[in-house]
This record gives structure tokens, C-alpha cells and sequence, in this order.
């Protein structure tokens, strides 16, 4: 906007419209887009409307003024009575001129406030009446008047200073002002406003209040303007203190040229420069190296990025590219290696033979395994990983994956972020600095998920031998070569991993020890090193093989050997003290002196039936500490048929016993049971130890067994167990777990064991000293089971071993 007195001459001759009865005036009407015209201003016109045009053409061939109203929305091209507001200012217009673009450019300079009462037409252009607005003006400001305009000039003042695009004439011609109105609508005229608000100034016309309004946008404008100095001064302070920086660096660097000496951030670009060169790099990932040096040399020293390339160009520079453990091919070697720190585990051996054959016969198109070791704790799976990197004459490197959660552990984290790594895999190539490492993921099976991905699905990648060629990590952004590494898996059971997973994985099952093979382990394995480990292997101790059964018997239950040898070191823990405090010690620890060093026996396991029972069935059960022996007990009382299951049963279970009682109600007149006591009984169906949690199919023939044993009074014979689901029909369908159950059930000394016929498959892996002290019989129907297992039937006078007394007895009675 124009202050009042630039080319003003131009509006003398234009006299204001003259007032009719109604104190009203009648002119030409032309919509401001995106302008208000303050009273006493000059401002600018760009015309661009044809009607518009007309109006300010018809209104100087009479030498009268217009009115100027801003339109509401500025993107509506022809605005109607309803577009524009209807206040606004009479303004008389001066010359015309015609600009470059086709435009017409014009000044107008306001003379009074109007009111728009009626519009008399629209074409050719707007022509309205409308009511003149005078302030009156008393001989004497109020004195809080004069306060207020003082305020409100020393805001403008400042903000005159701070805003460049405002003309310090504009605060020396407020300065000049002396009415209230005037002087709040020329300052109003200069600020950045928008047109609702500038619109509102023109709308109020109390002078003090219109004053007042103008102080408050002057107060917001000035907070602006000192933000943005004060974002400025600091740019400035930044631009000022770097390019100080630079040249006092450019002086040092000139000095030091001079005394012969090196910069020391140029010194370290020329050593890792040295060290990309000597990492033996492939050529793509030389390049990106190169790149980043060369965007790290272009960088101050203490710039915040400086830190961030120089970490990433160290793990580029700390991985192996190239060098290798030279493999040791010789099976000889291998197999002796093996034998000596693992007992038995023949399938595991066998594979890592086959696997340094293979590679000693066609070592180029071999490519390495990713096996999976799948059994209960303490089976040595972990140590055989260790073993195997010894016999192929590799490094060894472990990494636990036990409760990982975040997808990033794997892939590691995108450089943007702050403080990022990459992930476990790369750590540890960096570590083990070897490309062809026997790399083992322990407790697979215990991964986990939530928010930030999936750390399995993270892994296929990693082990699958047609992928890991050019392995990806989030924080590296380059390939890195993965498969010339020999990727061991462990695990406790399979269950968890995605079949995805699962798919690329050769699963290698490690099951539990027999008793016989536990105490080959103590013998040739765990007494030597604990002997050693407490300095008493030159005292002639010697352990009893009644003693090493005891402790596996009474003081451990698990698959494997761990707590064994924990309590064979608590033994020579208490001896190693007698011998410290020159004390007699045993030379020969027998199965008495068990109580005084490991305490009172801490497992009672259940053990073979001492005598044959009616209602009462053995079976076996697969645990993650290998298998245990499951016994099954019903009994039926007077009621209303009702079945009732207790033992913490797991719904598989529950509806294995619905089955059971469906085949005996359909094979009653068979059994010999009258079909109407079903309706008169109810039966109890209790499998002991029920804190603990059971579920799965293959306890269903032994339900059917003690059932119809209770139902018939027929004895179930003691020294027999039995596994297997089963089907309306009776027949019996295979289960997993055979090679655990059965260890078991030789473990207590069960004499006869009944199989589905279908897992005859899964003898094959029984040692042979199993089969050879227990009977094993394959069936395919639960009738060939009842003719073996039930004894003739006992009367119901007769007191069997077994059953419930008294009242109870009555009710098994019924």
C-alpha cells in the first residue's frame, strides 16, 4: 500500500457522491480480490474484470468516486451481491495505465467508510447505494486514547525495525497522526494481515476500539518477527562460527604443510583409505566404500555425520571378505574327534562324515548344511556343534536366540536411526573373522514375536543355501556372503518353528539316554573332568556303578546328563573338603553315602504295578525330559451314567475317554457287560500327579484298558504298558514318541509293551539291549491288547489287591 501523499495531485478534481434525502449516495461498485482500501490510503489497482473496468471508466467521465468492496472467496471469478461483504470503502480513482502483461493498473485512494444498503444493478456493471460513515471527531482525545496510540506507535516502531519489507516512512507518517481511527487504520494497511482481518478493522468503527484491535495484531506480529530474528542471528552465528572453522583449519592445515607434519583427520582418511584397500573387498563393495570416504573427506571433522560413515567404513573394513579356516578332510581325524567327546548320537556323526566326504570328492559344488538338532536339555546338542567345528579344523562361534523378539536382532537397524548396528549374524562374522565359521543359532525354538517383526521370517533368508549368497543387513546395505558357512540349529522341539523355517532345515533328533548310556557318559565322560576340575584325579576315587544308578535313578529326572553331572560334582565338591581339611575321605562312593552328600532322594518315580489290579492300566507319556510312565485308574460308582475326568486333562485327552466309553458301551454284550449299567453307573476316570498338565491321543487305549477292566473285574496284568490312540471302531492308530515311551517303560521294568502297528517303523532306533530285555508287540485292534492284558475276572466278594475299601468298595462294586 501507498501512504497518503504519494501522486495524490491525481484526485483533486474527484468529488465524493453526493448525499439524496435518505442520506444515502449511488455509485459504481467494483470486488477487491483479496484488498481492503483503508479511508486516507493510496493503494494500487490491478484491474483485470471487464465490468470493473466500465465502473471506474463511467465513474471518472462524471469525476466521481467508486466504492470498493472485498469479495469473500477470491477464487470466484465474477462475484454476485451474495460474494462480497457489505462494507467497504468509497474511493476515488486516478489515472489509468495500461501495463505490459494486458492489464490495467490504477490508483485509488480511499475517502470514507460505506455501508452497502441496496444493489440497483449488475451489468454492465455493479451499481449500488449505500450509506457514507462519518466518525465524529470531539475537540479532545481521551487521555487513555492517547495512551493507546503512544503503545501502539512504540510496537510499530519495533516492528518497522524488524521487518525489512516495511518502509521506515510508514513510521514517520504514523508517527504524524494524530486521530485515533486514522491512525489504526494506516498502521492496519502496512501488516501482513489476512482478509478476514483486515475486513474486521474496516468493519469497526469506534476509533479506540478499532485502535485497540490493531495494538493485538501488532503484538502477534511483533512475536513473529522476534522468532524469526532471533532463528536468524543463530544461522548467522552457525554460517559465522563455520566459516571461521574453515578458515583457521585452512591456516593449520597451510602451517602444518610448512613444518612437514600431516592433519591428523586427513592422516585418518589416508589409513582407511589404507584399510579398504588391504579388506580384500569384492569390487561392488569396494566402490560403496570409496564413496563414503570420499563424502567423509568432504565433511568438517565435527560434523555430526562424521561419526556415523566412519562407524559404517569400520564394519565394512572389520568383516571377513576373503579369509578362511583351511577345512581338515581327513574322516579319520573327524570320526576320532567325535567318538572322544560325544557317547552314541550315531544319525548326527554319520551326517558330519558324510558331509566332509562329499567335500573332500567334489569340494566346489558342495554346498553346506543347515542342520537342526532337535531333543530334550542336556543331550549334548550344543557340544556336538563345538565338536564338529574341531573336526573340520574351523572356528567356532555360538549365538543364543532364546527370547529375541525385534526382527532388527537378525537384520540389524537402518543407518538413519541413532545408534544403529547391524544385526547378530554380522556381529558375529565380525567376531569370528573367518567367512566359513560353524556358525550355531541355540534355542531356535525359543524365538519370539510382537510389534517389531517377526525374527523367524527374518531367518530364512539366512538359512536357505540359495539366498545366503548375498545376504542383505539392514545397516551394511550391501551383500554379504553367507554360504560357505556351516549353520547348526538346536532346538527342544519343533513345534514352534513356522513351517516356512522348518522347510530349510535337515532336523537331526537327538533323543533321550537310557539308563546303560548315562552311565557309559559318567564313566568315560563326566567322572574324569569332575575328578579333574576338583584335583582328585591322582586320589584313586572310584564311584560304583549301583552308586551312578542310584543317582540317576533317585536324584535326577531328565533325557540327558546335565543334572548327573552336576550331582557327580556336588560328590567330589564334598570330598575335595575332607581332603582340604585333612580329613579321612572314601576312596569308593557307594549307594549308602548318597543321603549324607546329596541329601534324601528327590524324585519317587512311579514304577511298575506291584500286583495285578482291576481298573488300573499303565501307560507311557512323552515329556521334554524324555518319557515317564503314566498310570490310568477308573472306578465306577451308583449314579446316573455320568462320566466323570479328573488329573488336569487336556481336552484331546478328555475326548480320547469319551471314546474309550463309546467302544465299551458298543462292544458290551462282547465283554460281557450288561448294557443297562451304563444307565445306572457313573464312571471316574483319575490319571495321578494331577498337577501337572496332560494332553495328547495316545493315552486312549490305555483308558479303554482300565475301563473295560473296571467294567468287567477283569485284573489288568502289572508288568504290561501300552500306547496308542483310539477310534470308535477300536483300532488303534500310531503316536509319536515311541523310542522316549518305551526307554521309559524299560526304565521301571515293564516286561511286555503294546505299539500301534504302524510305529514298528520306529524300533529301528531302540538300543538293542531294550528290545532284547521287553517284549514288544505291534497291534492293530485294542482286542488283541484285551485278550493279553486282562486276567480271568474276580468275584465281586473277593478282595483284590488294589481296589478301594469300604464304602468304596461298594460304590467299584455297583
Amino acid at each position: 500500500m501507498f501512504i497518503m501523499g504519494y501522486g495524490e495531485n491525481d484526485f483533486y478534481d474527484v468529488r465524493n457522491a453526493e448525499l439524496d434525502a435518505d442520506g444515502l449516495i449511488e455509485a459504481p461498485l467494483i470486488p477487491l480480490r483479496d484488498l481492503v482500501v483503508y479511508p486516507n490510503m493510496v493503494t494500487p489497482l490491478f484491474v483485470g474484470r471487464e465490468s470493473s473496468l466500465l465502473a471506474i471508466q463511467a465513474a471518472q467521465a462524471e469525476g466521481r468516486t467508486v466504492i470498493g468492496v472485498a469479495q469473500r472467496d477470491v477464487n470466484v471469478p465474477n462475484p454476485m451481491p451474495d460474494d462480497l461483504y457489505r462494507m467497504g470503502t468509497e474511493m476515488a480513482m486516478g489515472r489509468v495505465m495500461r501495463m505490459p502483461d494486458g492489464t490495467v493498473s490504477v490508483l485509488g485512494q480511499g475517502r470514507r467508510r460505506v455501508e452497502i444498503v441496496e444493489f440497483l444493478a449488475t451489468q454492465p456493471y455493479i451499481r449500488v447505494r449505500a450509506r457514507p460513515i462519518v466518525e465524529e471527531r470531539s475537540g479532545a482525545i481521551p487521555r487513555q486514547t492517547q495512551a493507546h496510540m503512544r503503545a501502539v506507535l512504540a510496537l510499530f516502531e519495533r516492528c518497522v525495525n524488524l521487518n525489512h519489507n516495511i518502509p521506515e516512512e510508514a513510521y514517520i507518517y504514523a508517527l504524524n497522526i494524530e486521530d485515533p481511527g486514522w491512525l489504526a487504520d494506516a498502521i492496519a494497511s502496512t501488516l501482513n494481515l489476512s482478509l478476514a482481518e483486515r475486513q474486521t478493522i474496516l468493519e469497526l468503527l469506534d476509533p479506540a476500539e478499532r485502535l485497540r484491535k490493531v495494538g493485538m495484531y501488532l503484538g502477534r506480529e511483533l512475536d513473529v518477527l522476534q522468532l524469526e530474528d532471533e532463528i536468524q542471528s543463530q544461522v548467522q552465528q552457525e554460517m559465522d562460527r563455520g566459516q571461521r572453522e574453515v578458515f583457521l583449519r585452512e591456516q593449520m592445515r597451510v602451517i602444518q604443510s610448512e613444518l612437514g607434519e600431516m592433519d591428523v583427520f586427513q592422516q585418518e582418511l589416508n589409513e582407511l583409505q589404507e584399510q579398504i584397500a588391504a579388506a580384500q573387498m569384492p569390487d561392488e563393495i569396494a566402490d560403496k566404500a570409496y564413496k563414503e570416504l570420499s563424502r567423509l573427506s568432504m565433511l568438517s571433522p565435527m560434523a555430526p555425520e562424521v561419526g556415523v560413515i566412519r562407524t559404517y567404513l569400520d564394519w565394512l573394513i572389520s568383516l571377513p571378505w576373503q579369509a578362511t579356516s583351511e577345512d581338515n578332510l581327513d574322516l579319520a581325524h573327524a570320526a576320532r574327534v567325535l567318538d572322544s567327546a560325544h557317547y552314541g548320537l550315531p544319525k548326527a556323526k554319520e551326517r558330519v562324515l558324510e558331509h566332509i566326504a562329499v567335500r573332500k570328492i567334489a569340494p566346489s559344488t558342495v554346498k553346506s548344511p543347515i542342520l537342526c538338532f532337535v531333543g530334550p536339555p542336556g543331550t549334548g546338542k550344543t557340544s556336538l556343534g563345538q565338536s564338529i567345528a574341531e573336526a573340520l579344523g574351523r572356528e567356532f562361534v555360538r549365538v543364543s536366540l532364546g527370547g529375541v523378539r525385534d526382527e532388527a536382532e537378525i537384520r540389524g537397524h537402518r543407518r538413519t536411526y541413532i545408534g544403529a548396528m547391524p544385526g547378530r549374524i554380522i556381529q558375529t562374522m565380525r567376531r569370528v573373522r573367518t567367512i566359513n565359521p560353524v556358525f550355531m543359532l541355540d534355542e531356535i525354538d525359543k524365538l519370539g514375536q510382537d510389534f517389531r517383526g517377526d525374527p523367524a521370517a527374518a531367518l530364512l533368508e539366512v538359512l536357505d543355501p540359495e539366498q545366503n549368497y548375498a545376504y542383505s543387513d539392514h545397516y551394511l546395505e550391501v551383500p554379504y556372503d553367507l554360504s560357505r558357512v556351516m549353520f547348526i540349529t538346536t532346538a527342544n522341539y519343533l513345534d514352534p518353528l513356522p513351517p516356512a523355517l522348518l522347510d530349510r532345515l535337515e532336523v537331526i533328533e537327538f533323543s533321550g539316554y537310557t539308563e546303560e548310556d548315562k552311565l557309559a557318559i559318567a564313566r568315560q565322560f563326566l567322572i574324569p573332568k569332575q575328578l579333574e576340575a576338583h584335583g582328585l584325579q591322582d586320589l584313586g576315587i572310584q564311584i560304583d556303578d549301583a552308586t551312578l544308578r542310584a543317582i540317576i535313578r533317585d536324584y535326577t529326572f531328565e533325557a540327558g546328563v546335565r543334572n548327573l553331572n552336576r550331582e557327580i560334582a556336588n560328590i567330589c565338591r564334598k570330598i575335595a573338603r575332607r581332603v582340604a581339611e585333612g580329613k579321612r575321605y572314601p576312596r569308593r562312593v557307594r549307594p549308602a553315602m548318597l543321603q549324607r552328600y546329596l541329601g534324601p532322594v528327590r524324585f519317587m518315580h512311579i514304577l511298575a504295578e506291584e500286583q495285578d489290579e482291576i481298573g488300573v492300566a499303565t501307560g507311557v507319556a512323552w515329556t521334554e525330559a524324555g518319557g515317564d510312565i503314566m498310570v490310568v485308574e477308573a472306578a465306577l460308582m451308583p449314579g446316573k451314567g455320568d462320566l466323570q475326568l479328573t488329573g488336569q486333562l487336556g481336552e484331546v485327552m478328555r475326548e480320547s475317554a469319551q471314546a474309550a466309553l463309546t467302544y465299551a458301551r458298543s462292544r458290551a454284550a462282547s465283554l460281557g457287560i450288561d448294557a443297562e449299567r451304563f444307565e445306572e453307573t457313573d464312571i471316574h476316570i483319575h490319571v495321578p500327579e494331577g498337577a501337572i498338565p496332560k494332553d495328547g491321543p495316545s493315552a486312549g487305549v490305555t483308558m479303554t484298558v482300565a475301563l473295560i477292566s473296571a467294567l468287567t473285574r477283569r485284573p489288568v496284568r502289572r508288568e504290561v504298558a501300552m500306547t496308542g490312540e483310539i477310534t470308535l471302531r477300536g483300532r488303534v492308530l500310531p503316536v509319536g514318541g515311541i523310542k522316549e515311551k518305551l526307554l521309559a517303560a524299560h526304565r521301571v521294568g515293564i516286561k511286555q509293551f503294546f505299539l500301534p502297528a504302524k510305529n514298528k517303523p520306529d524300533l529301528e532306533e531302540l538300543p538293542k539291549r531294550v528290545l532284547k530285555d521287553m517284549q514288544v508287540v505291534p497291534v492293530d485292534h485294542i482286542d488283541a491288547i484285551l485278550e493279553q492284558v486282562l486276567l480271568p475276572a474276580v468275584d465281586s466278594g473277593e478282595q483284590t489287591g488294589g481296589e478301594p475299601e469300604g464304602e468304596e468298595a461298594e460304590a467299584t462294586e455297583t
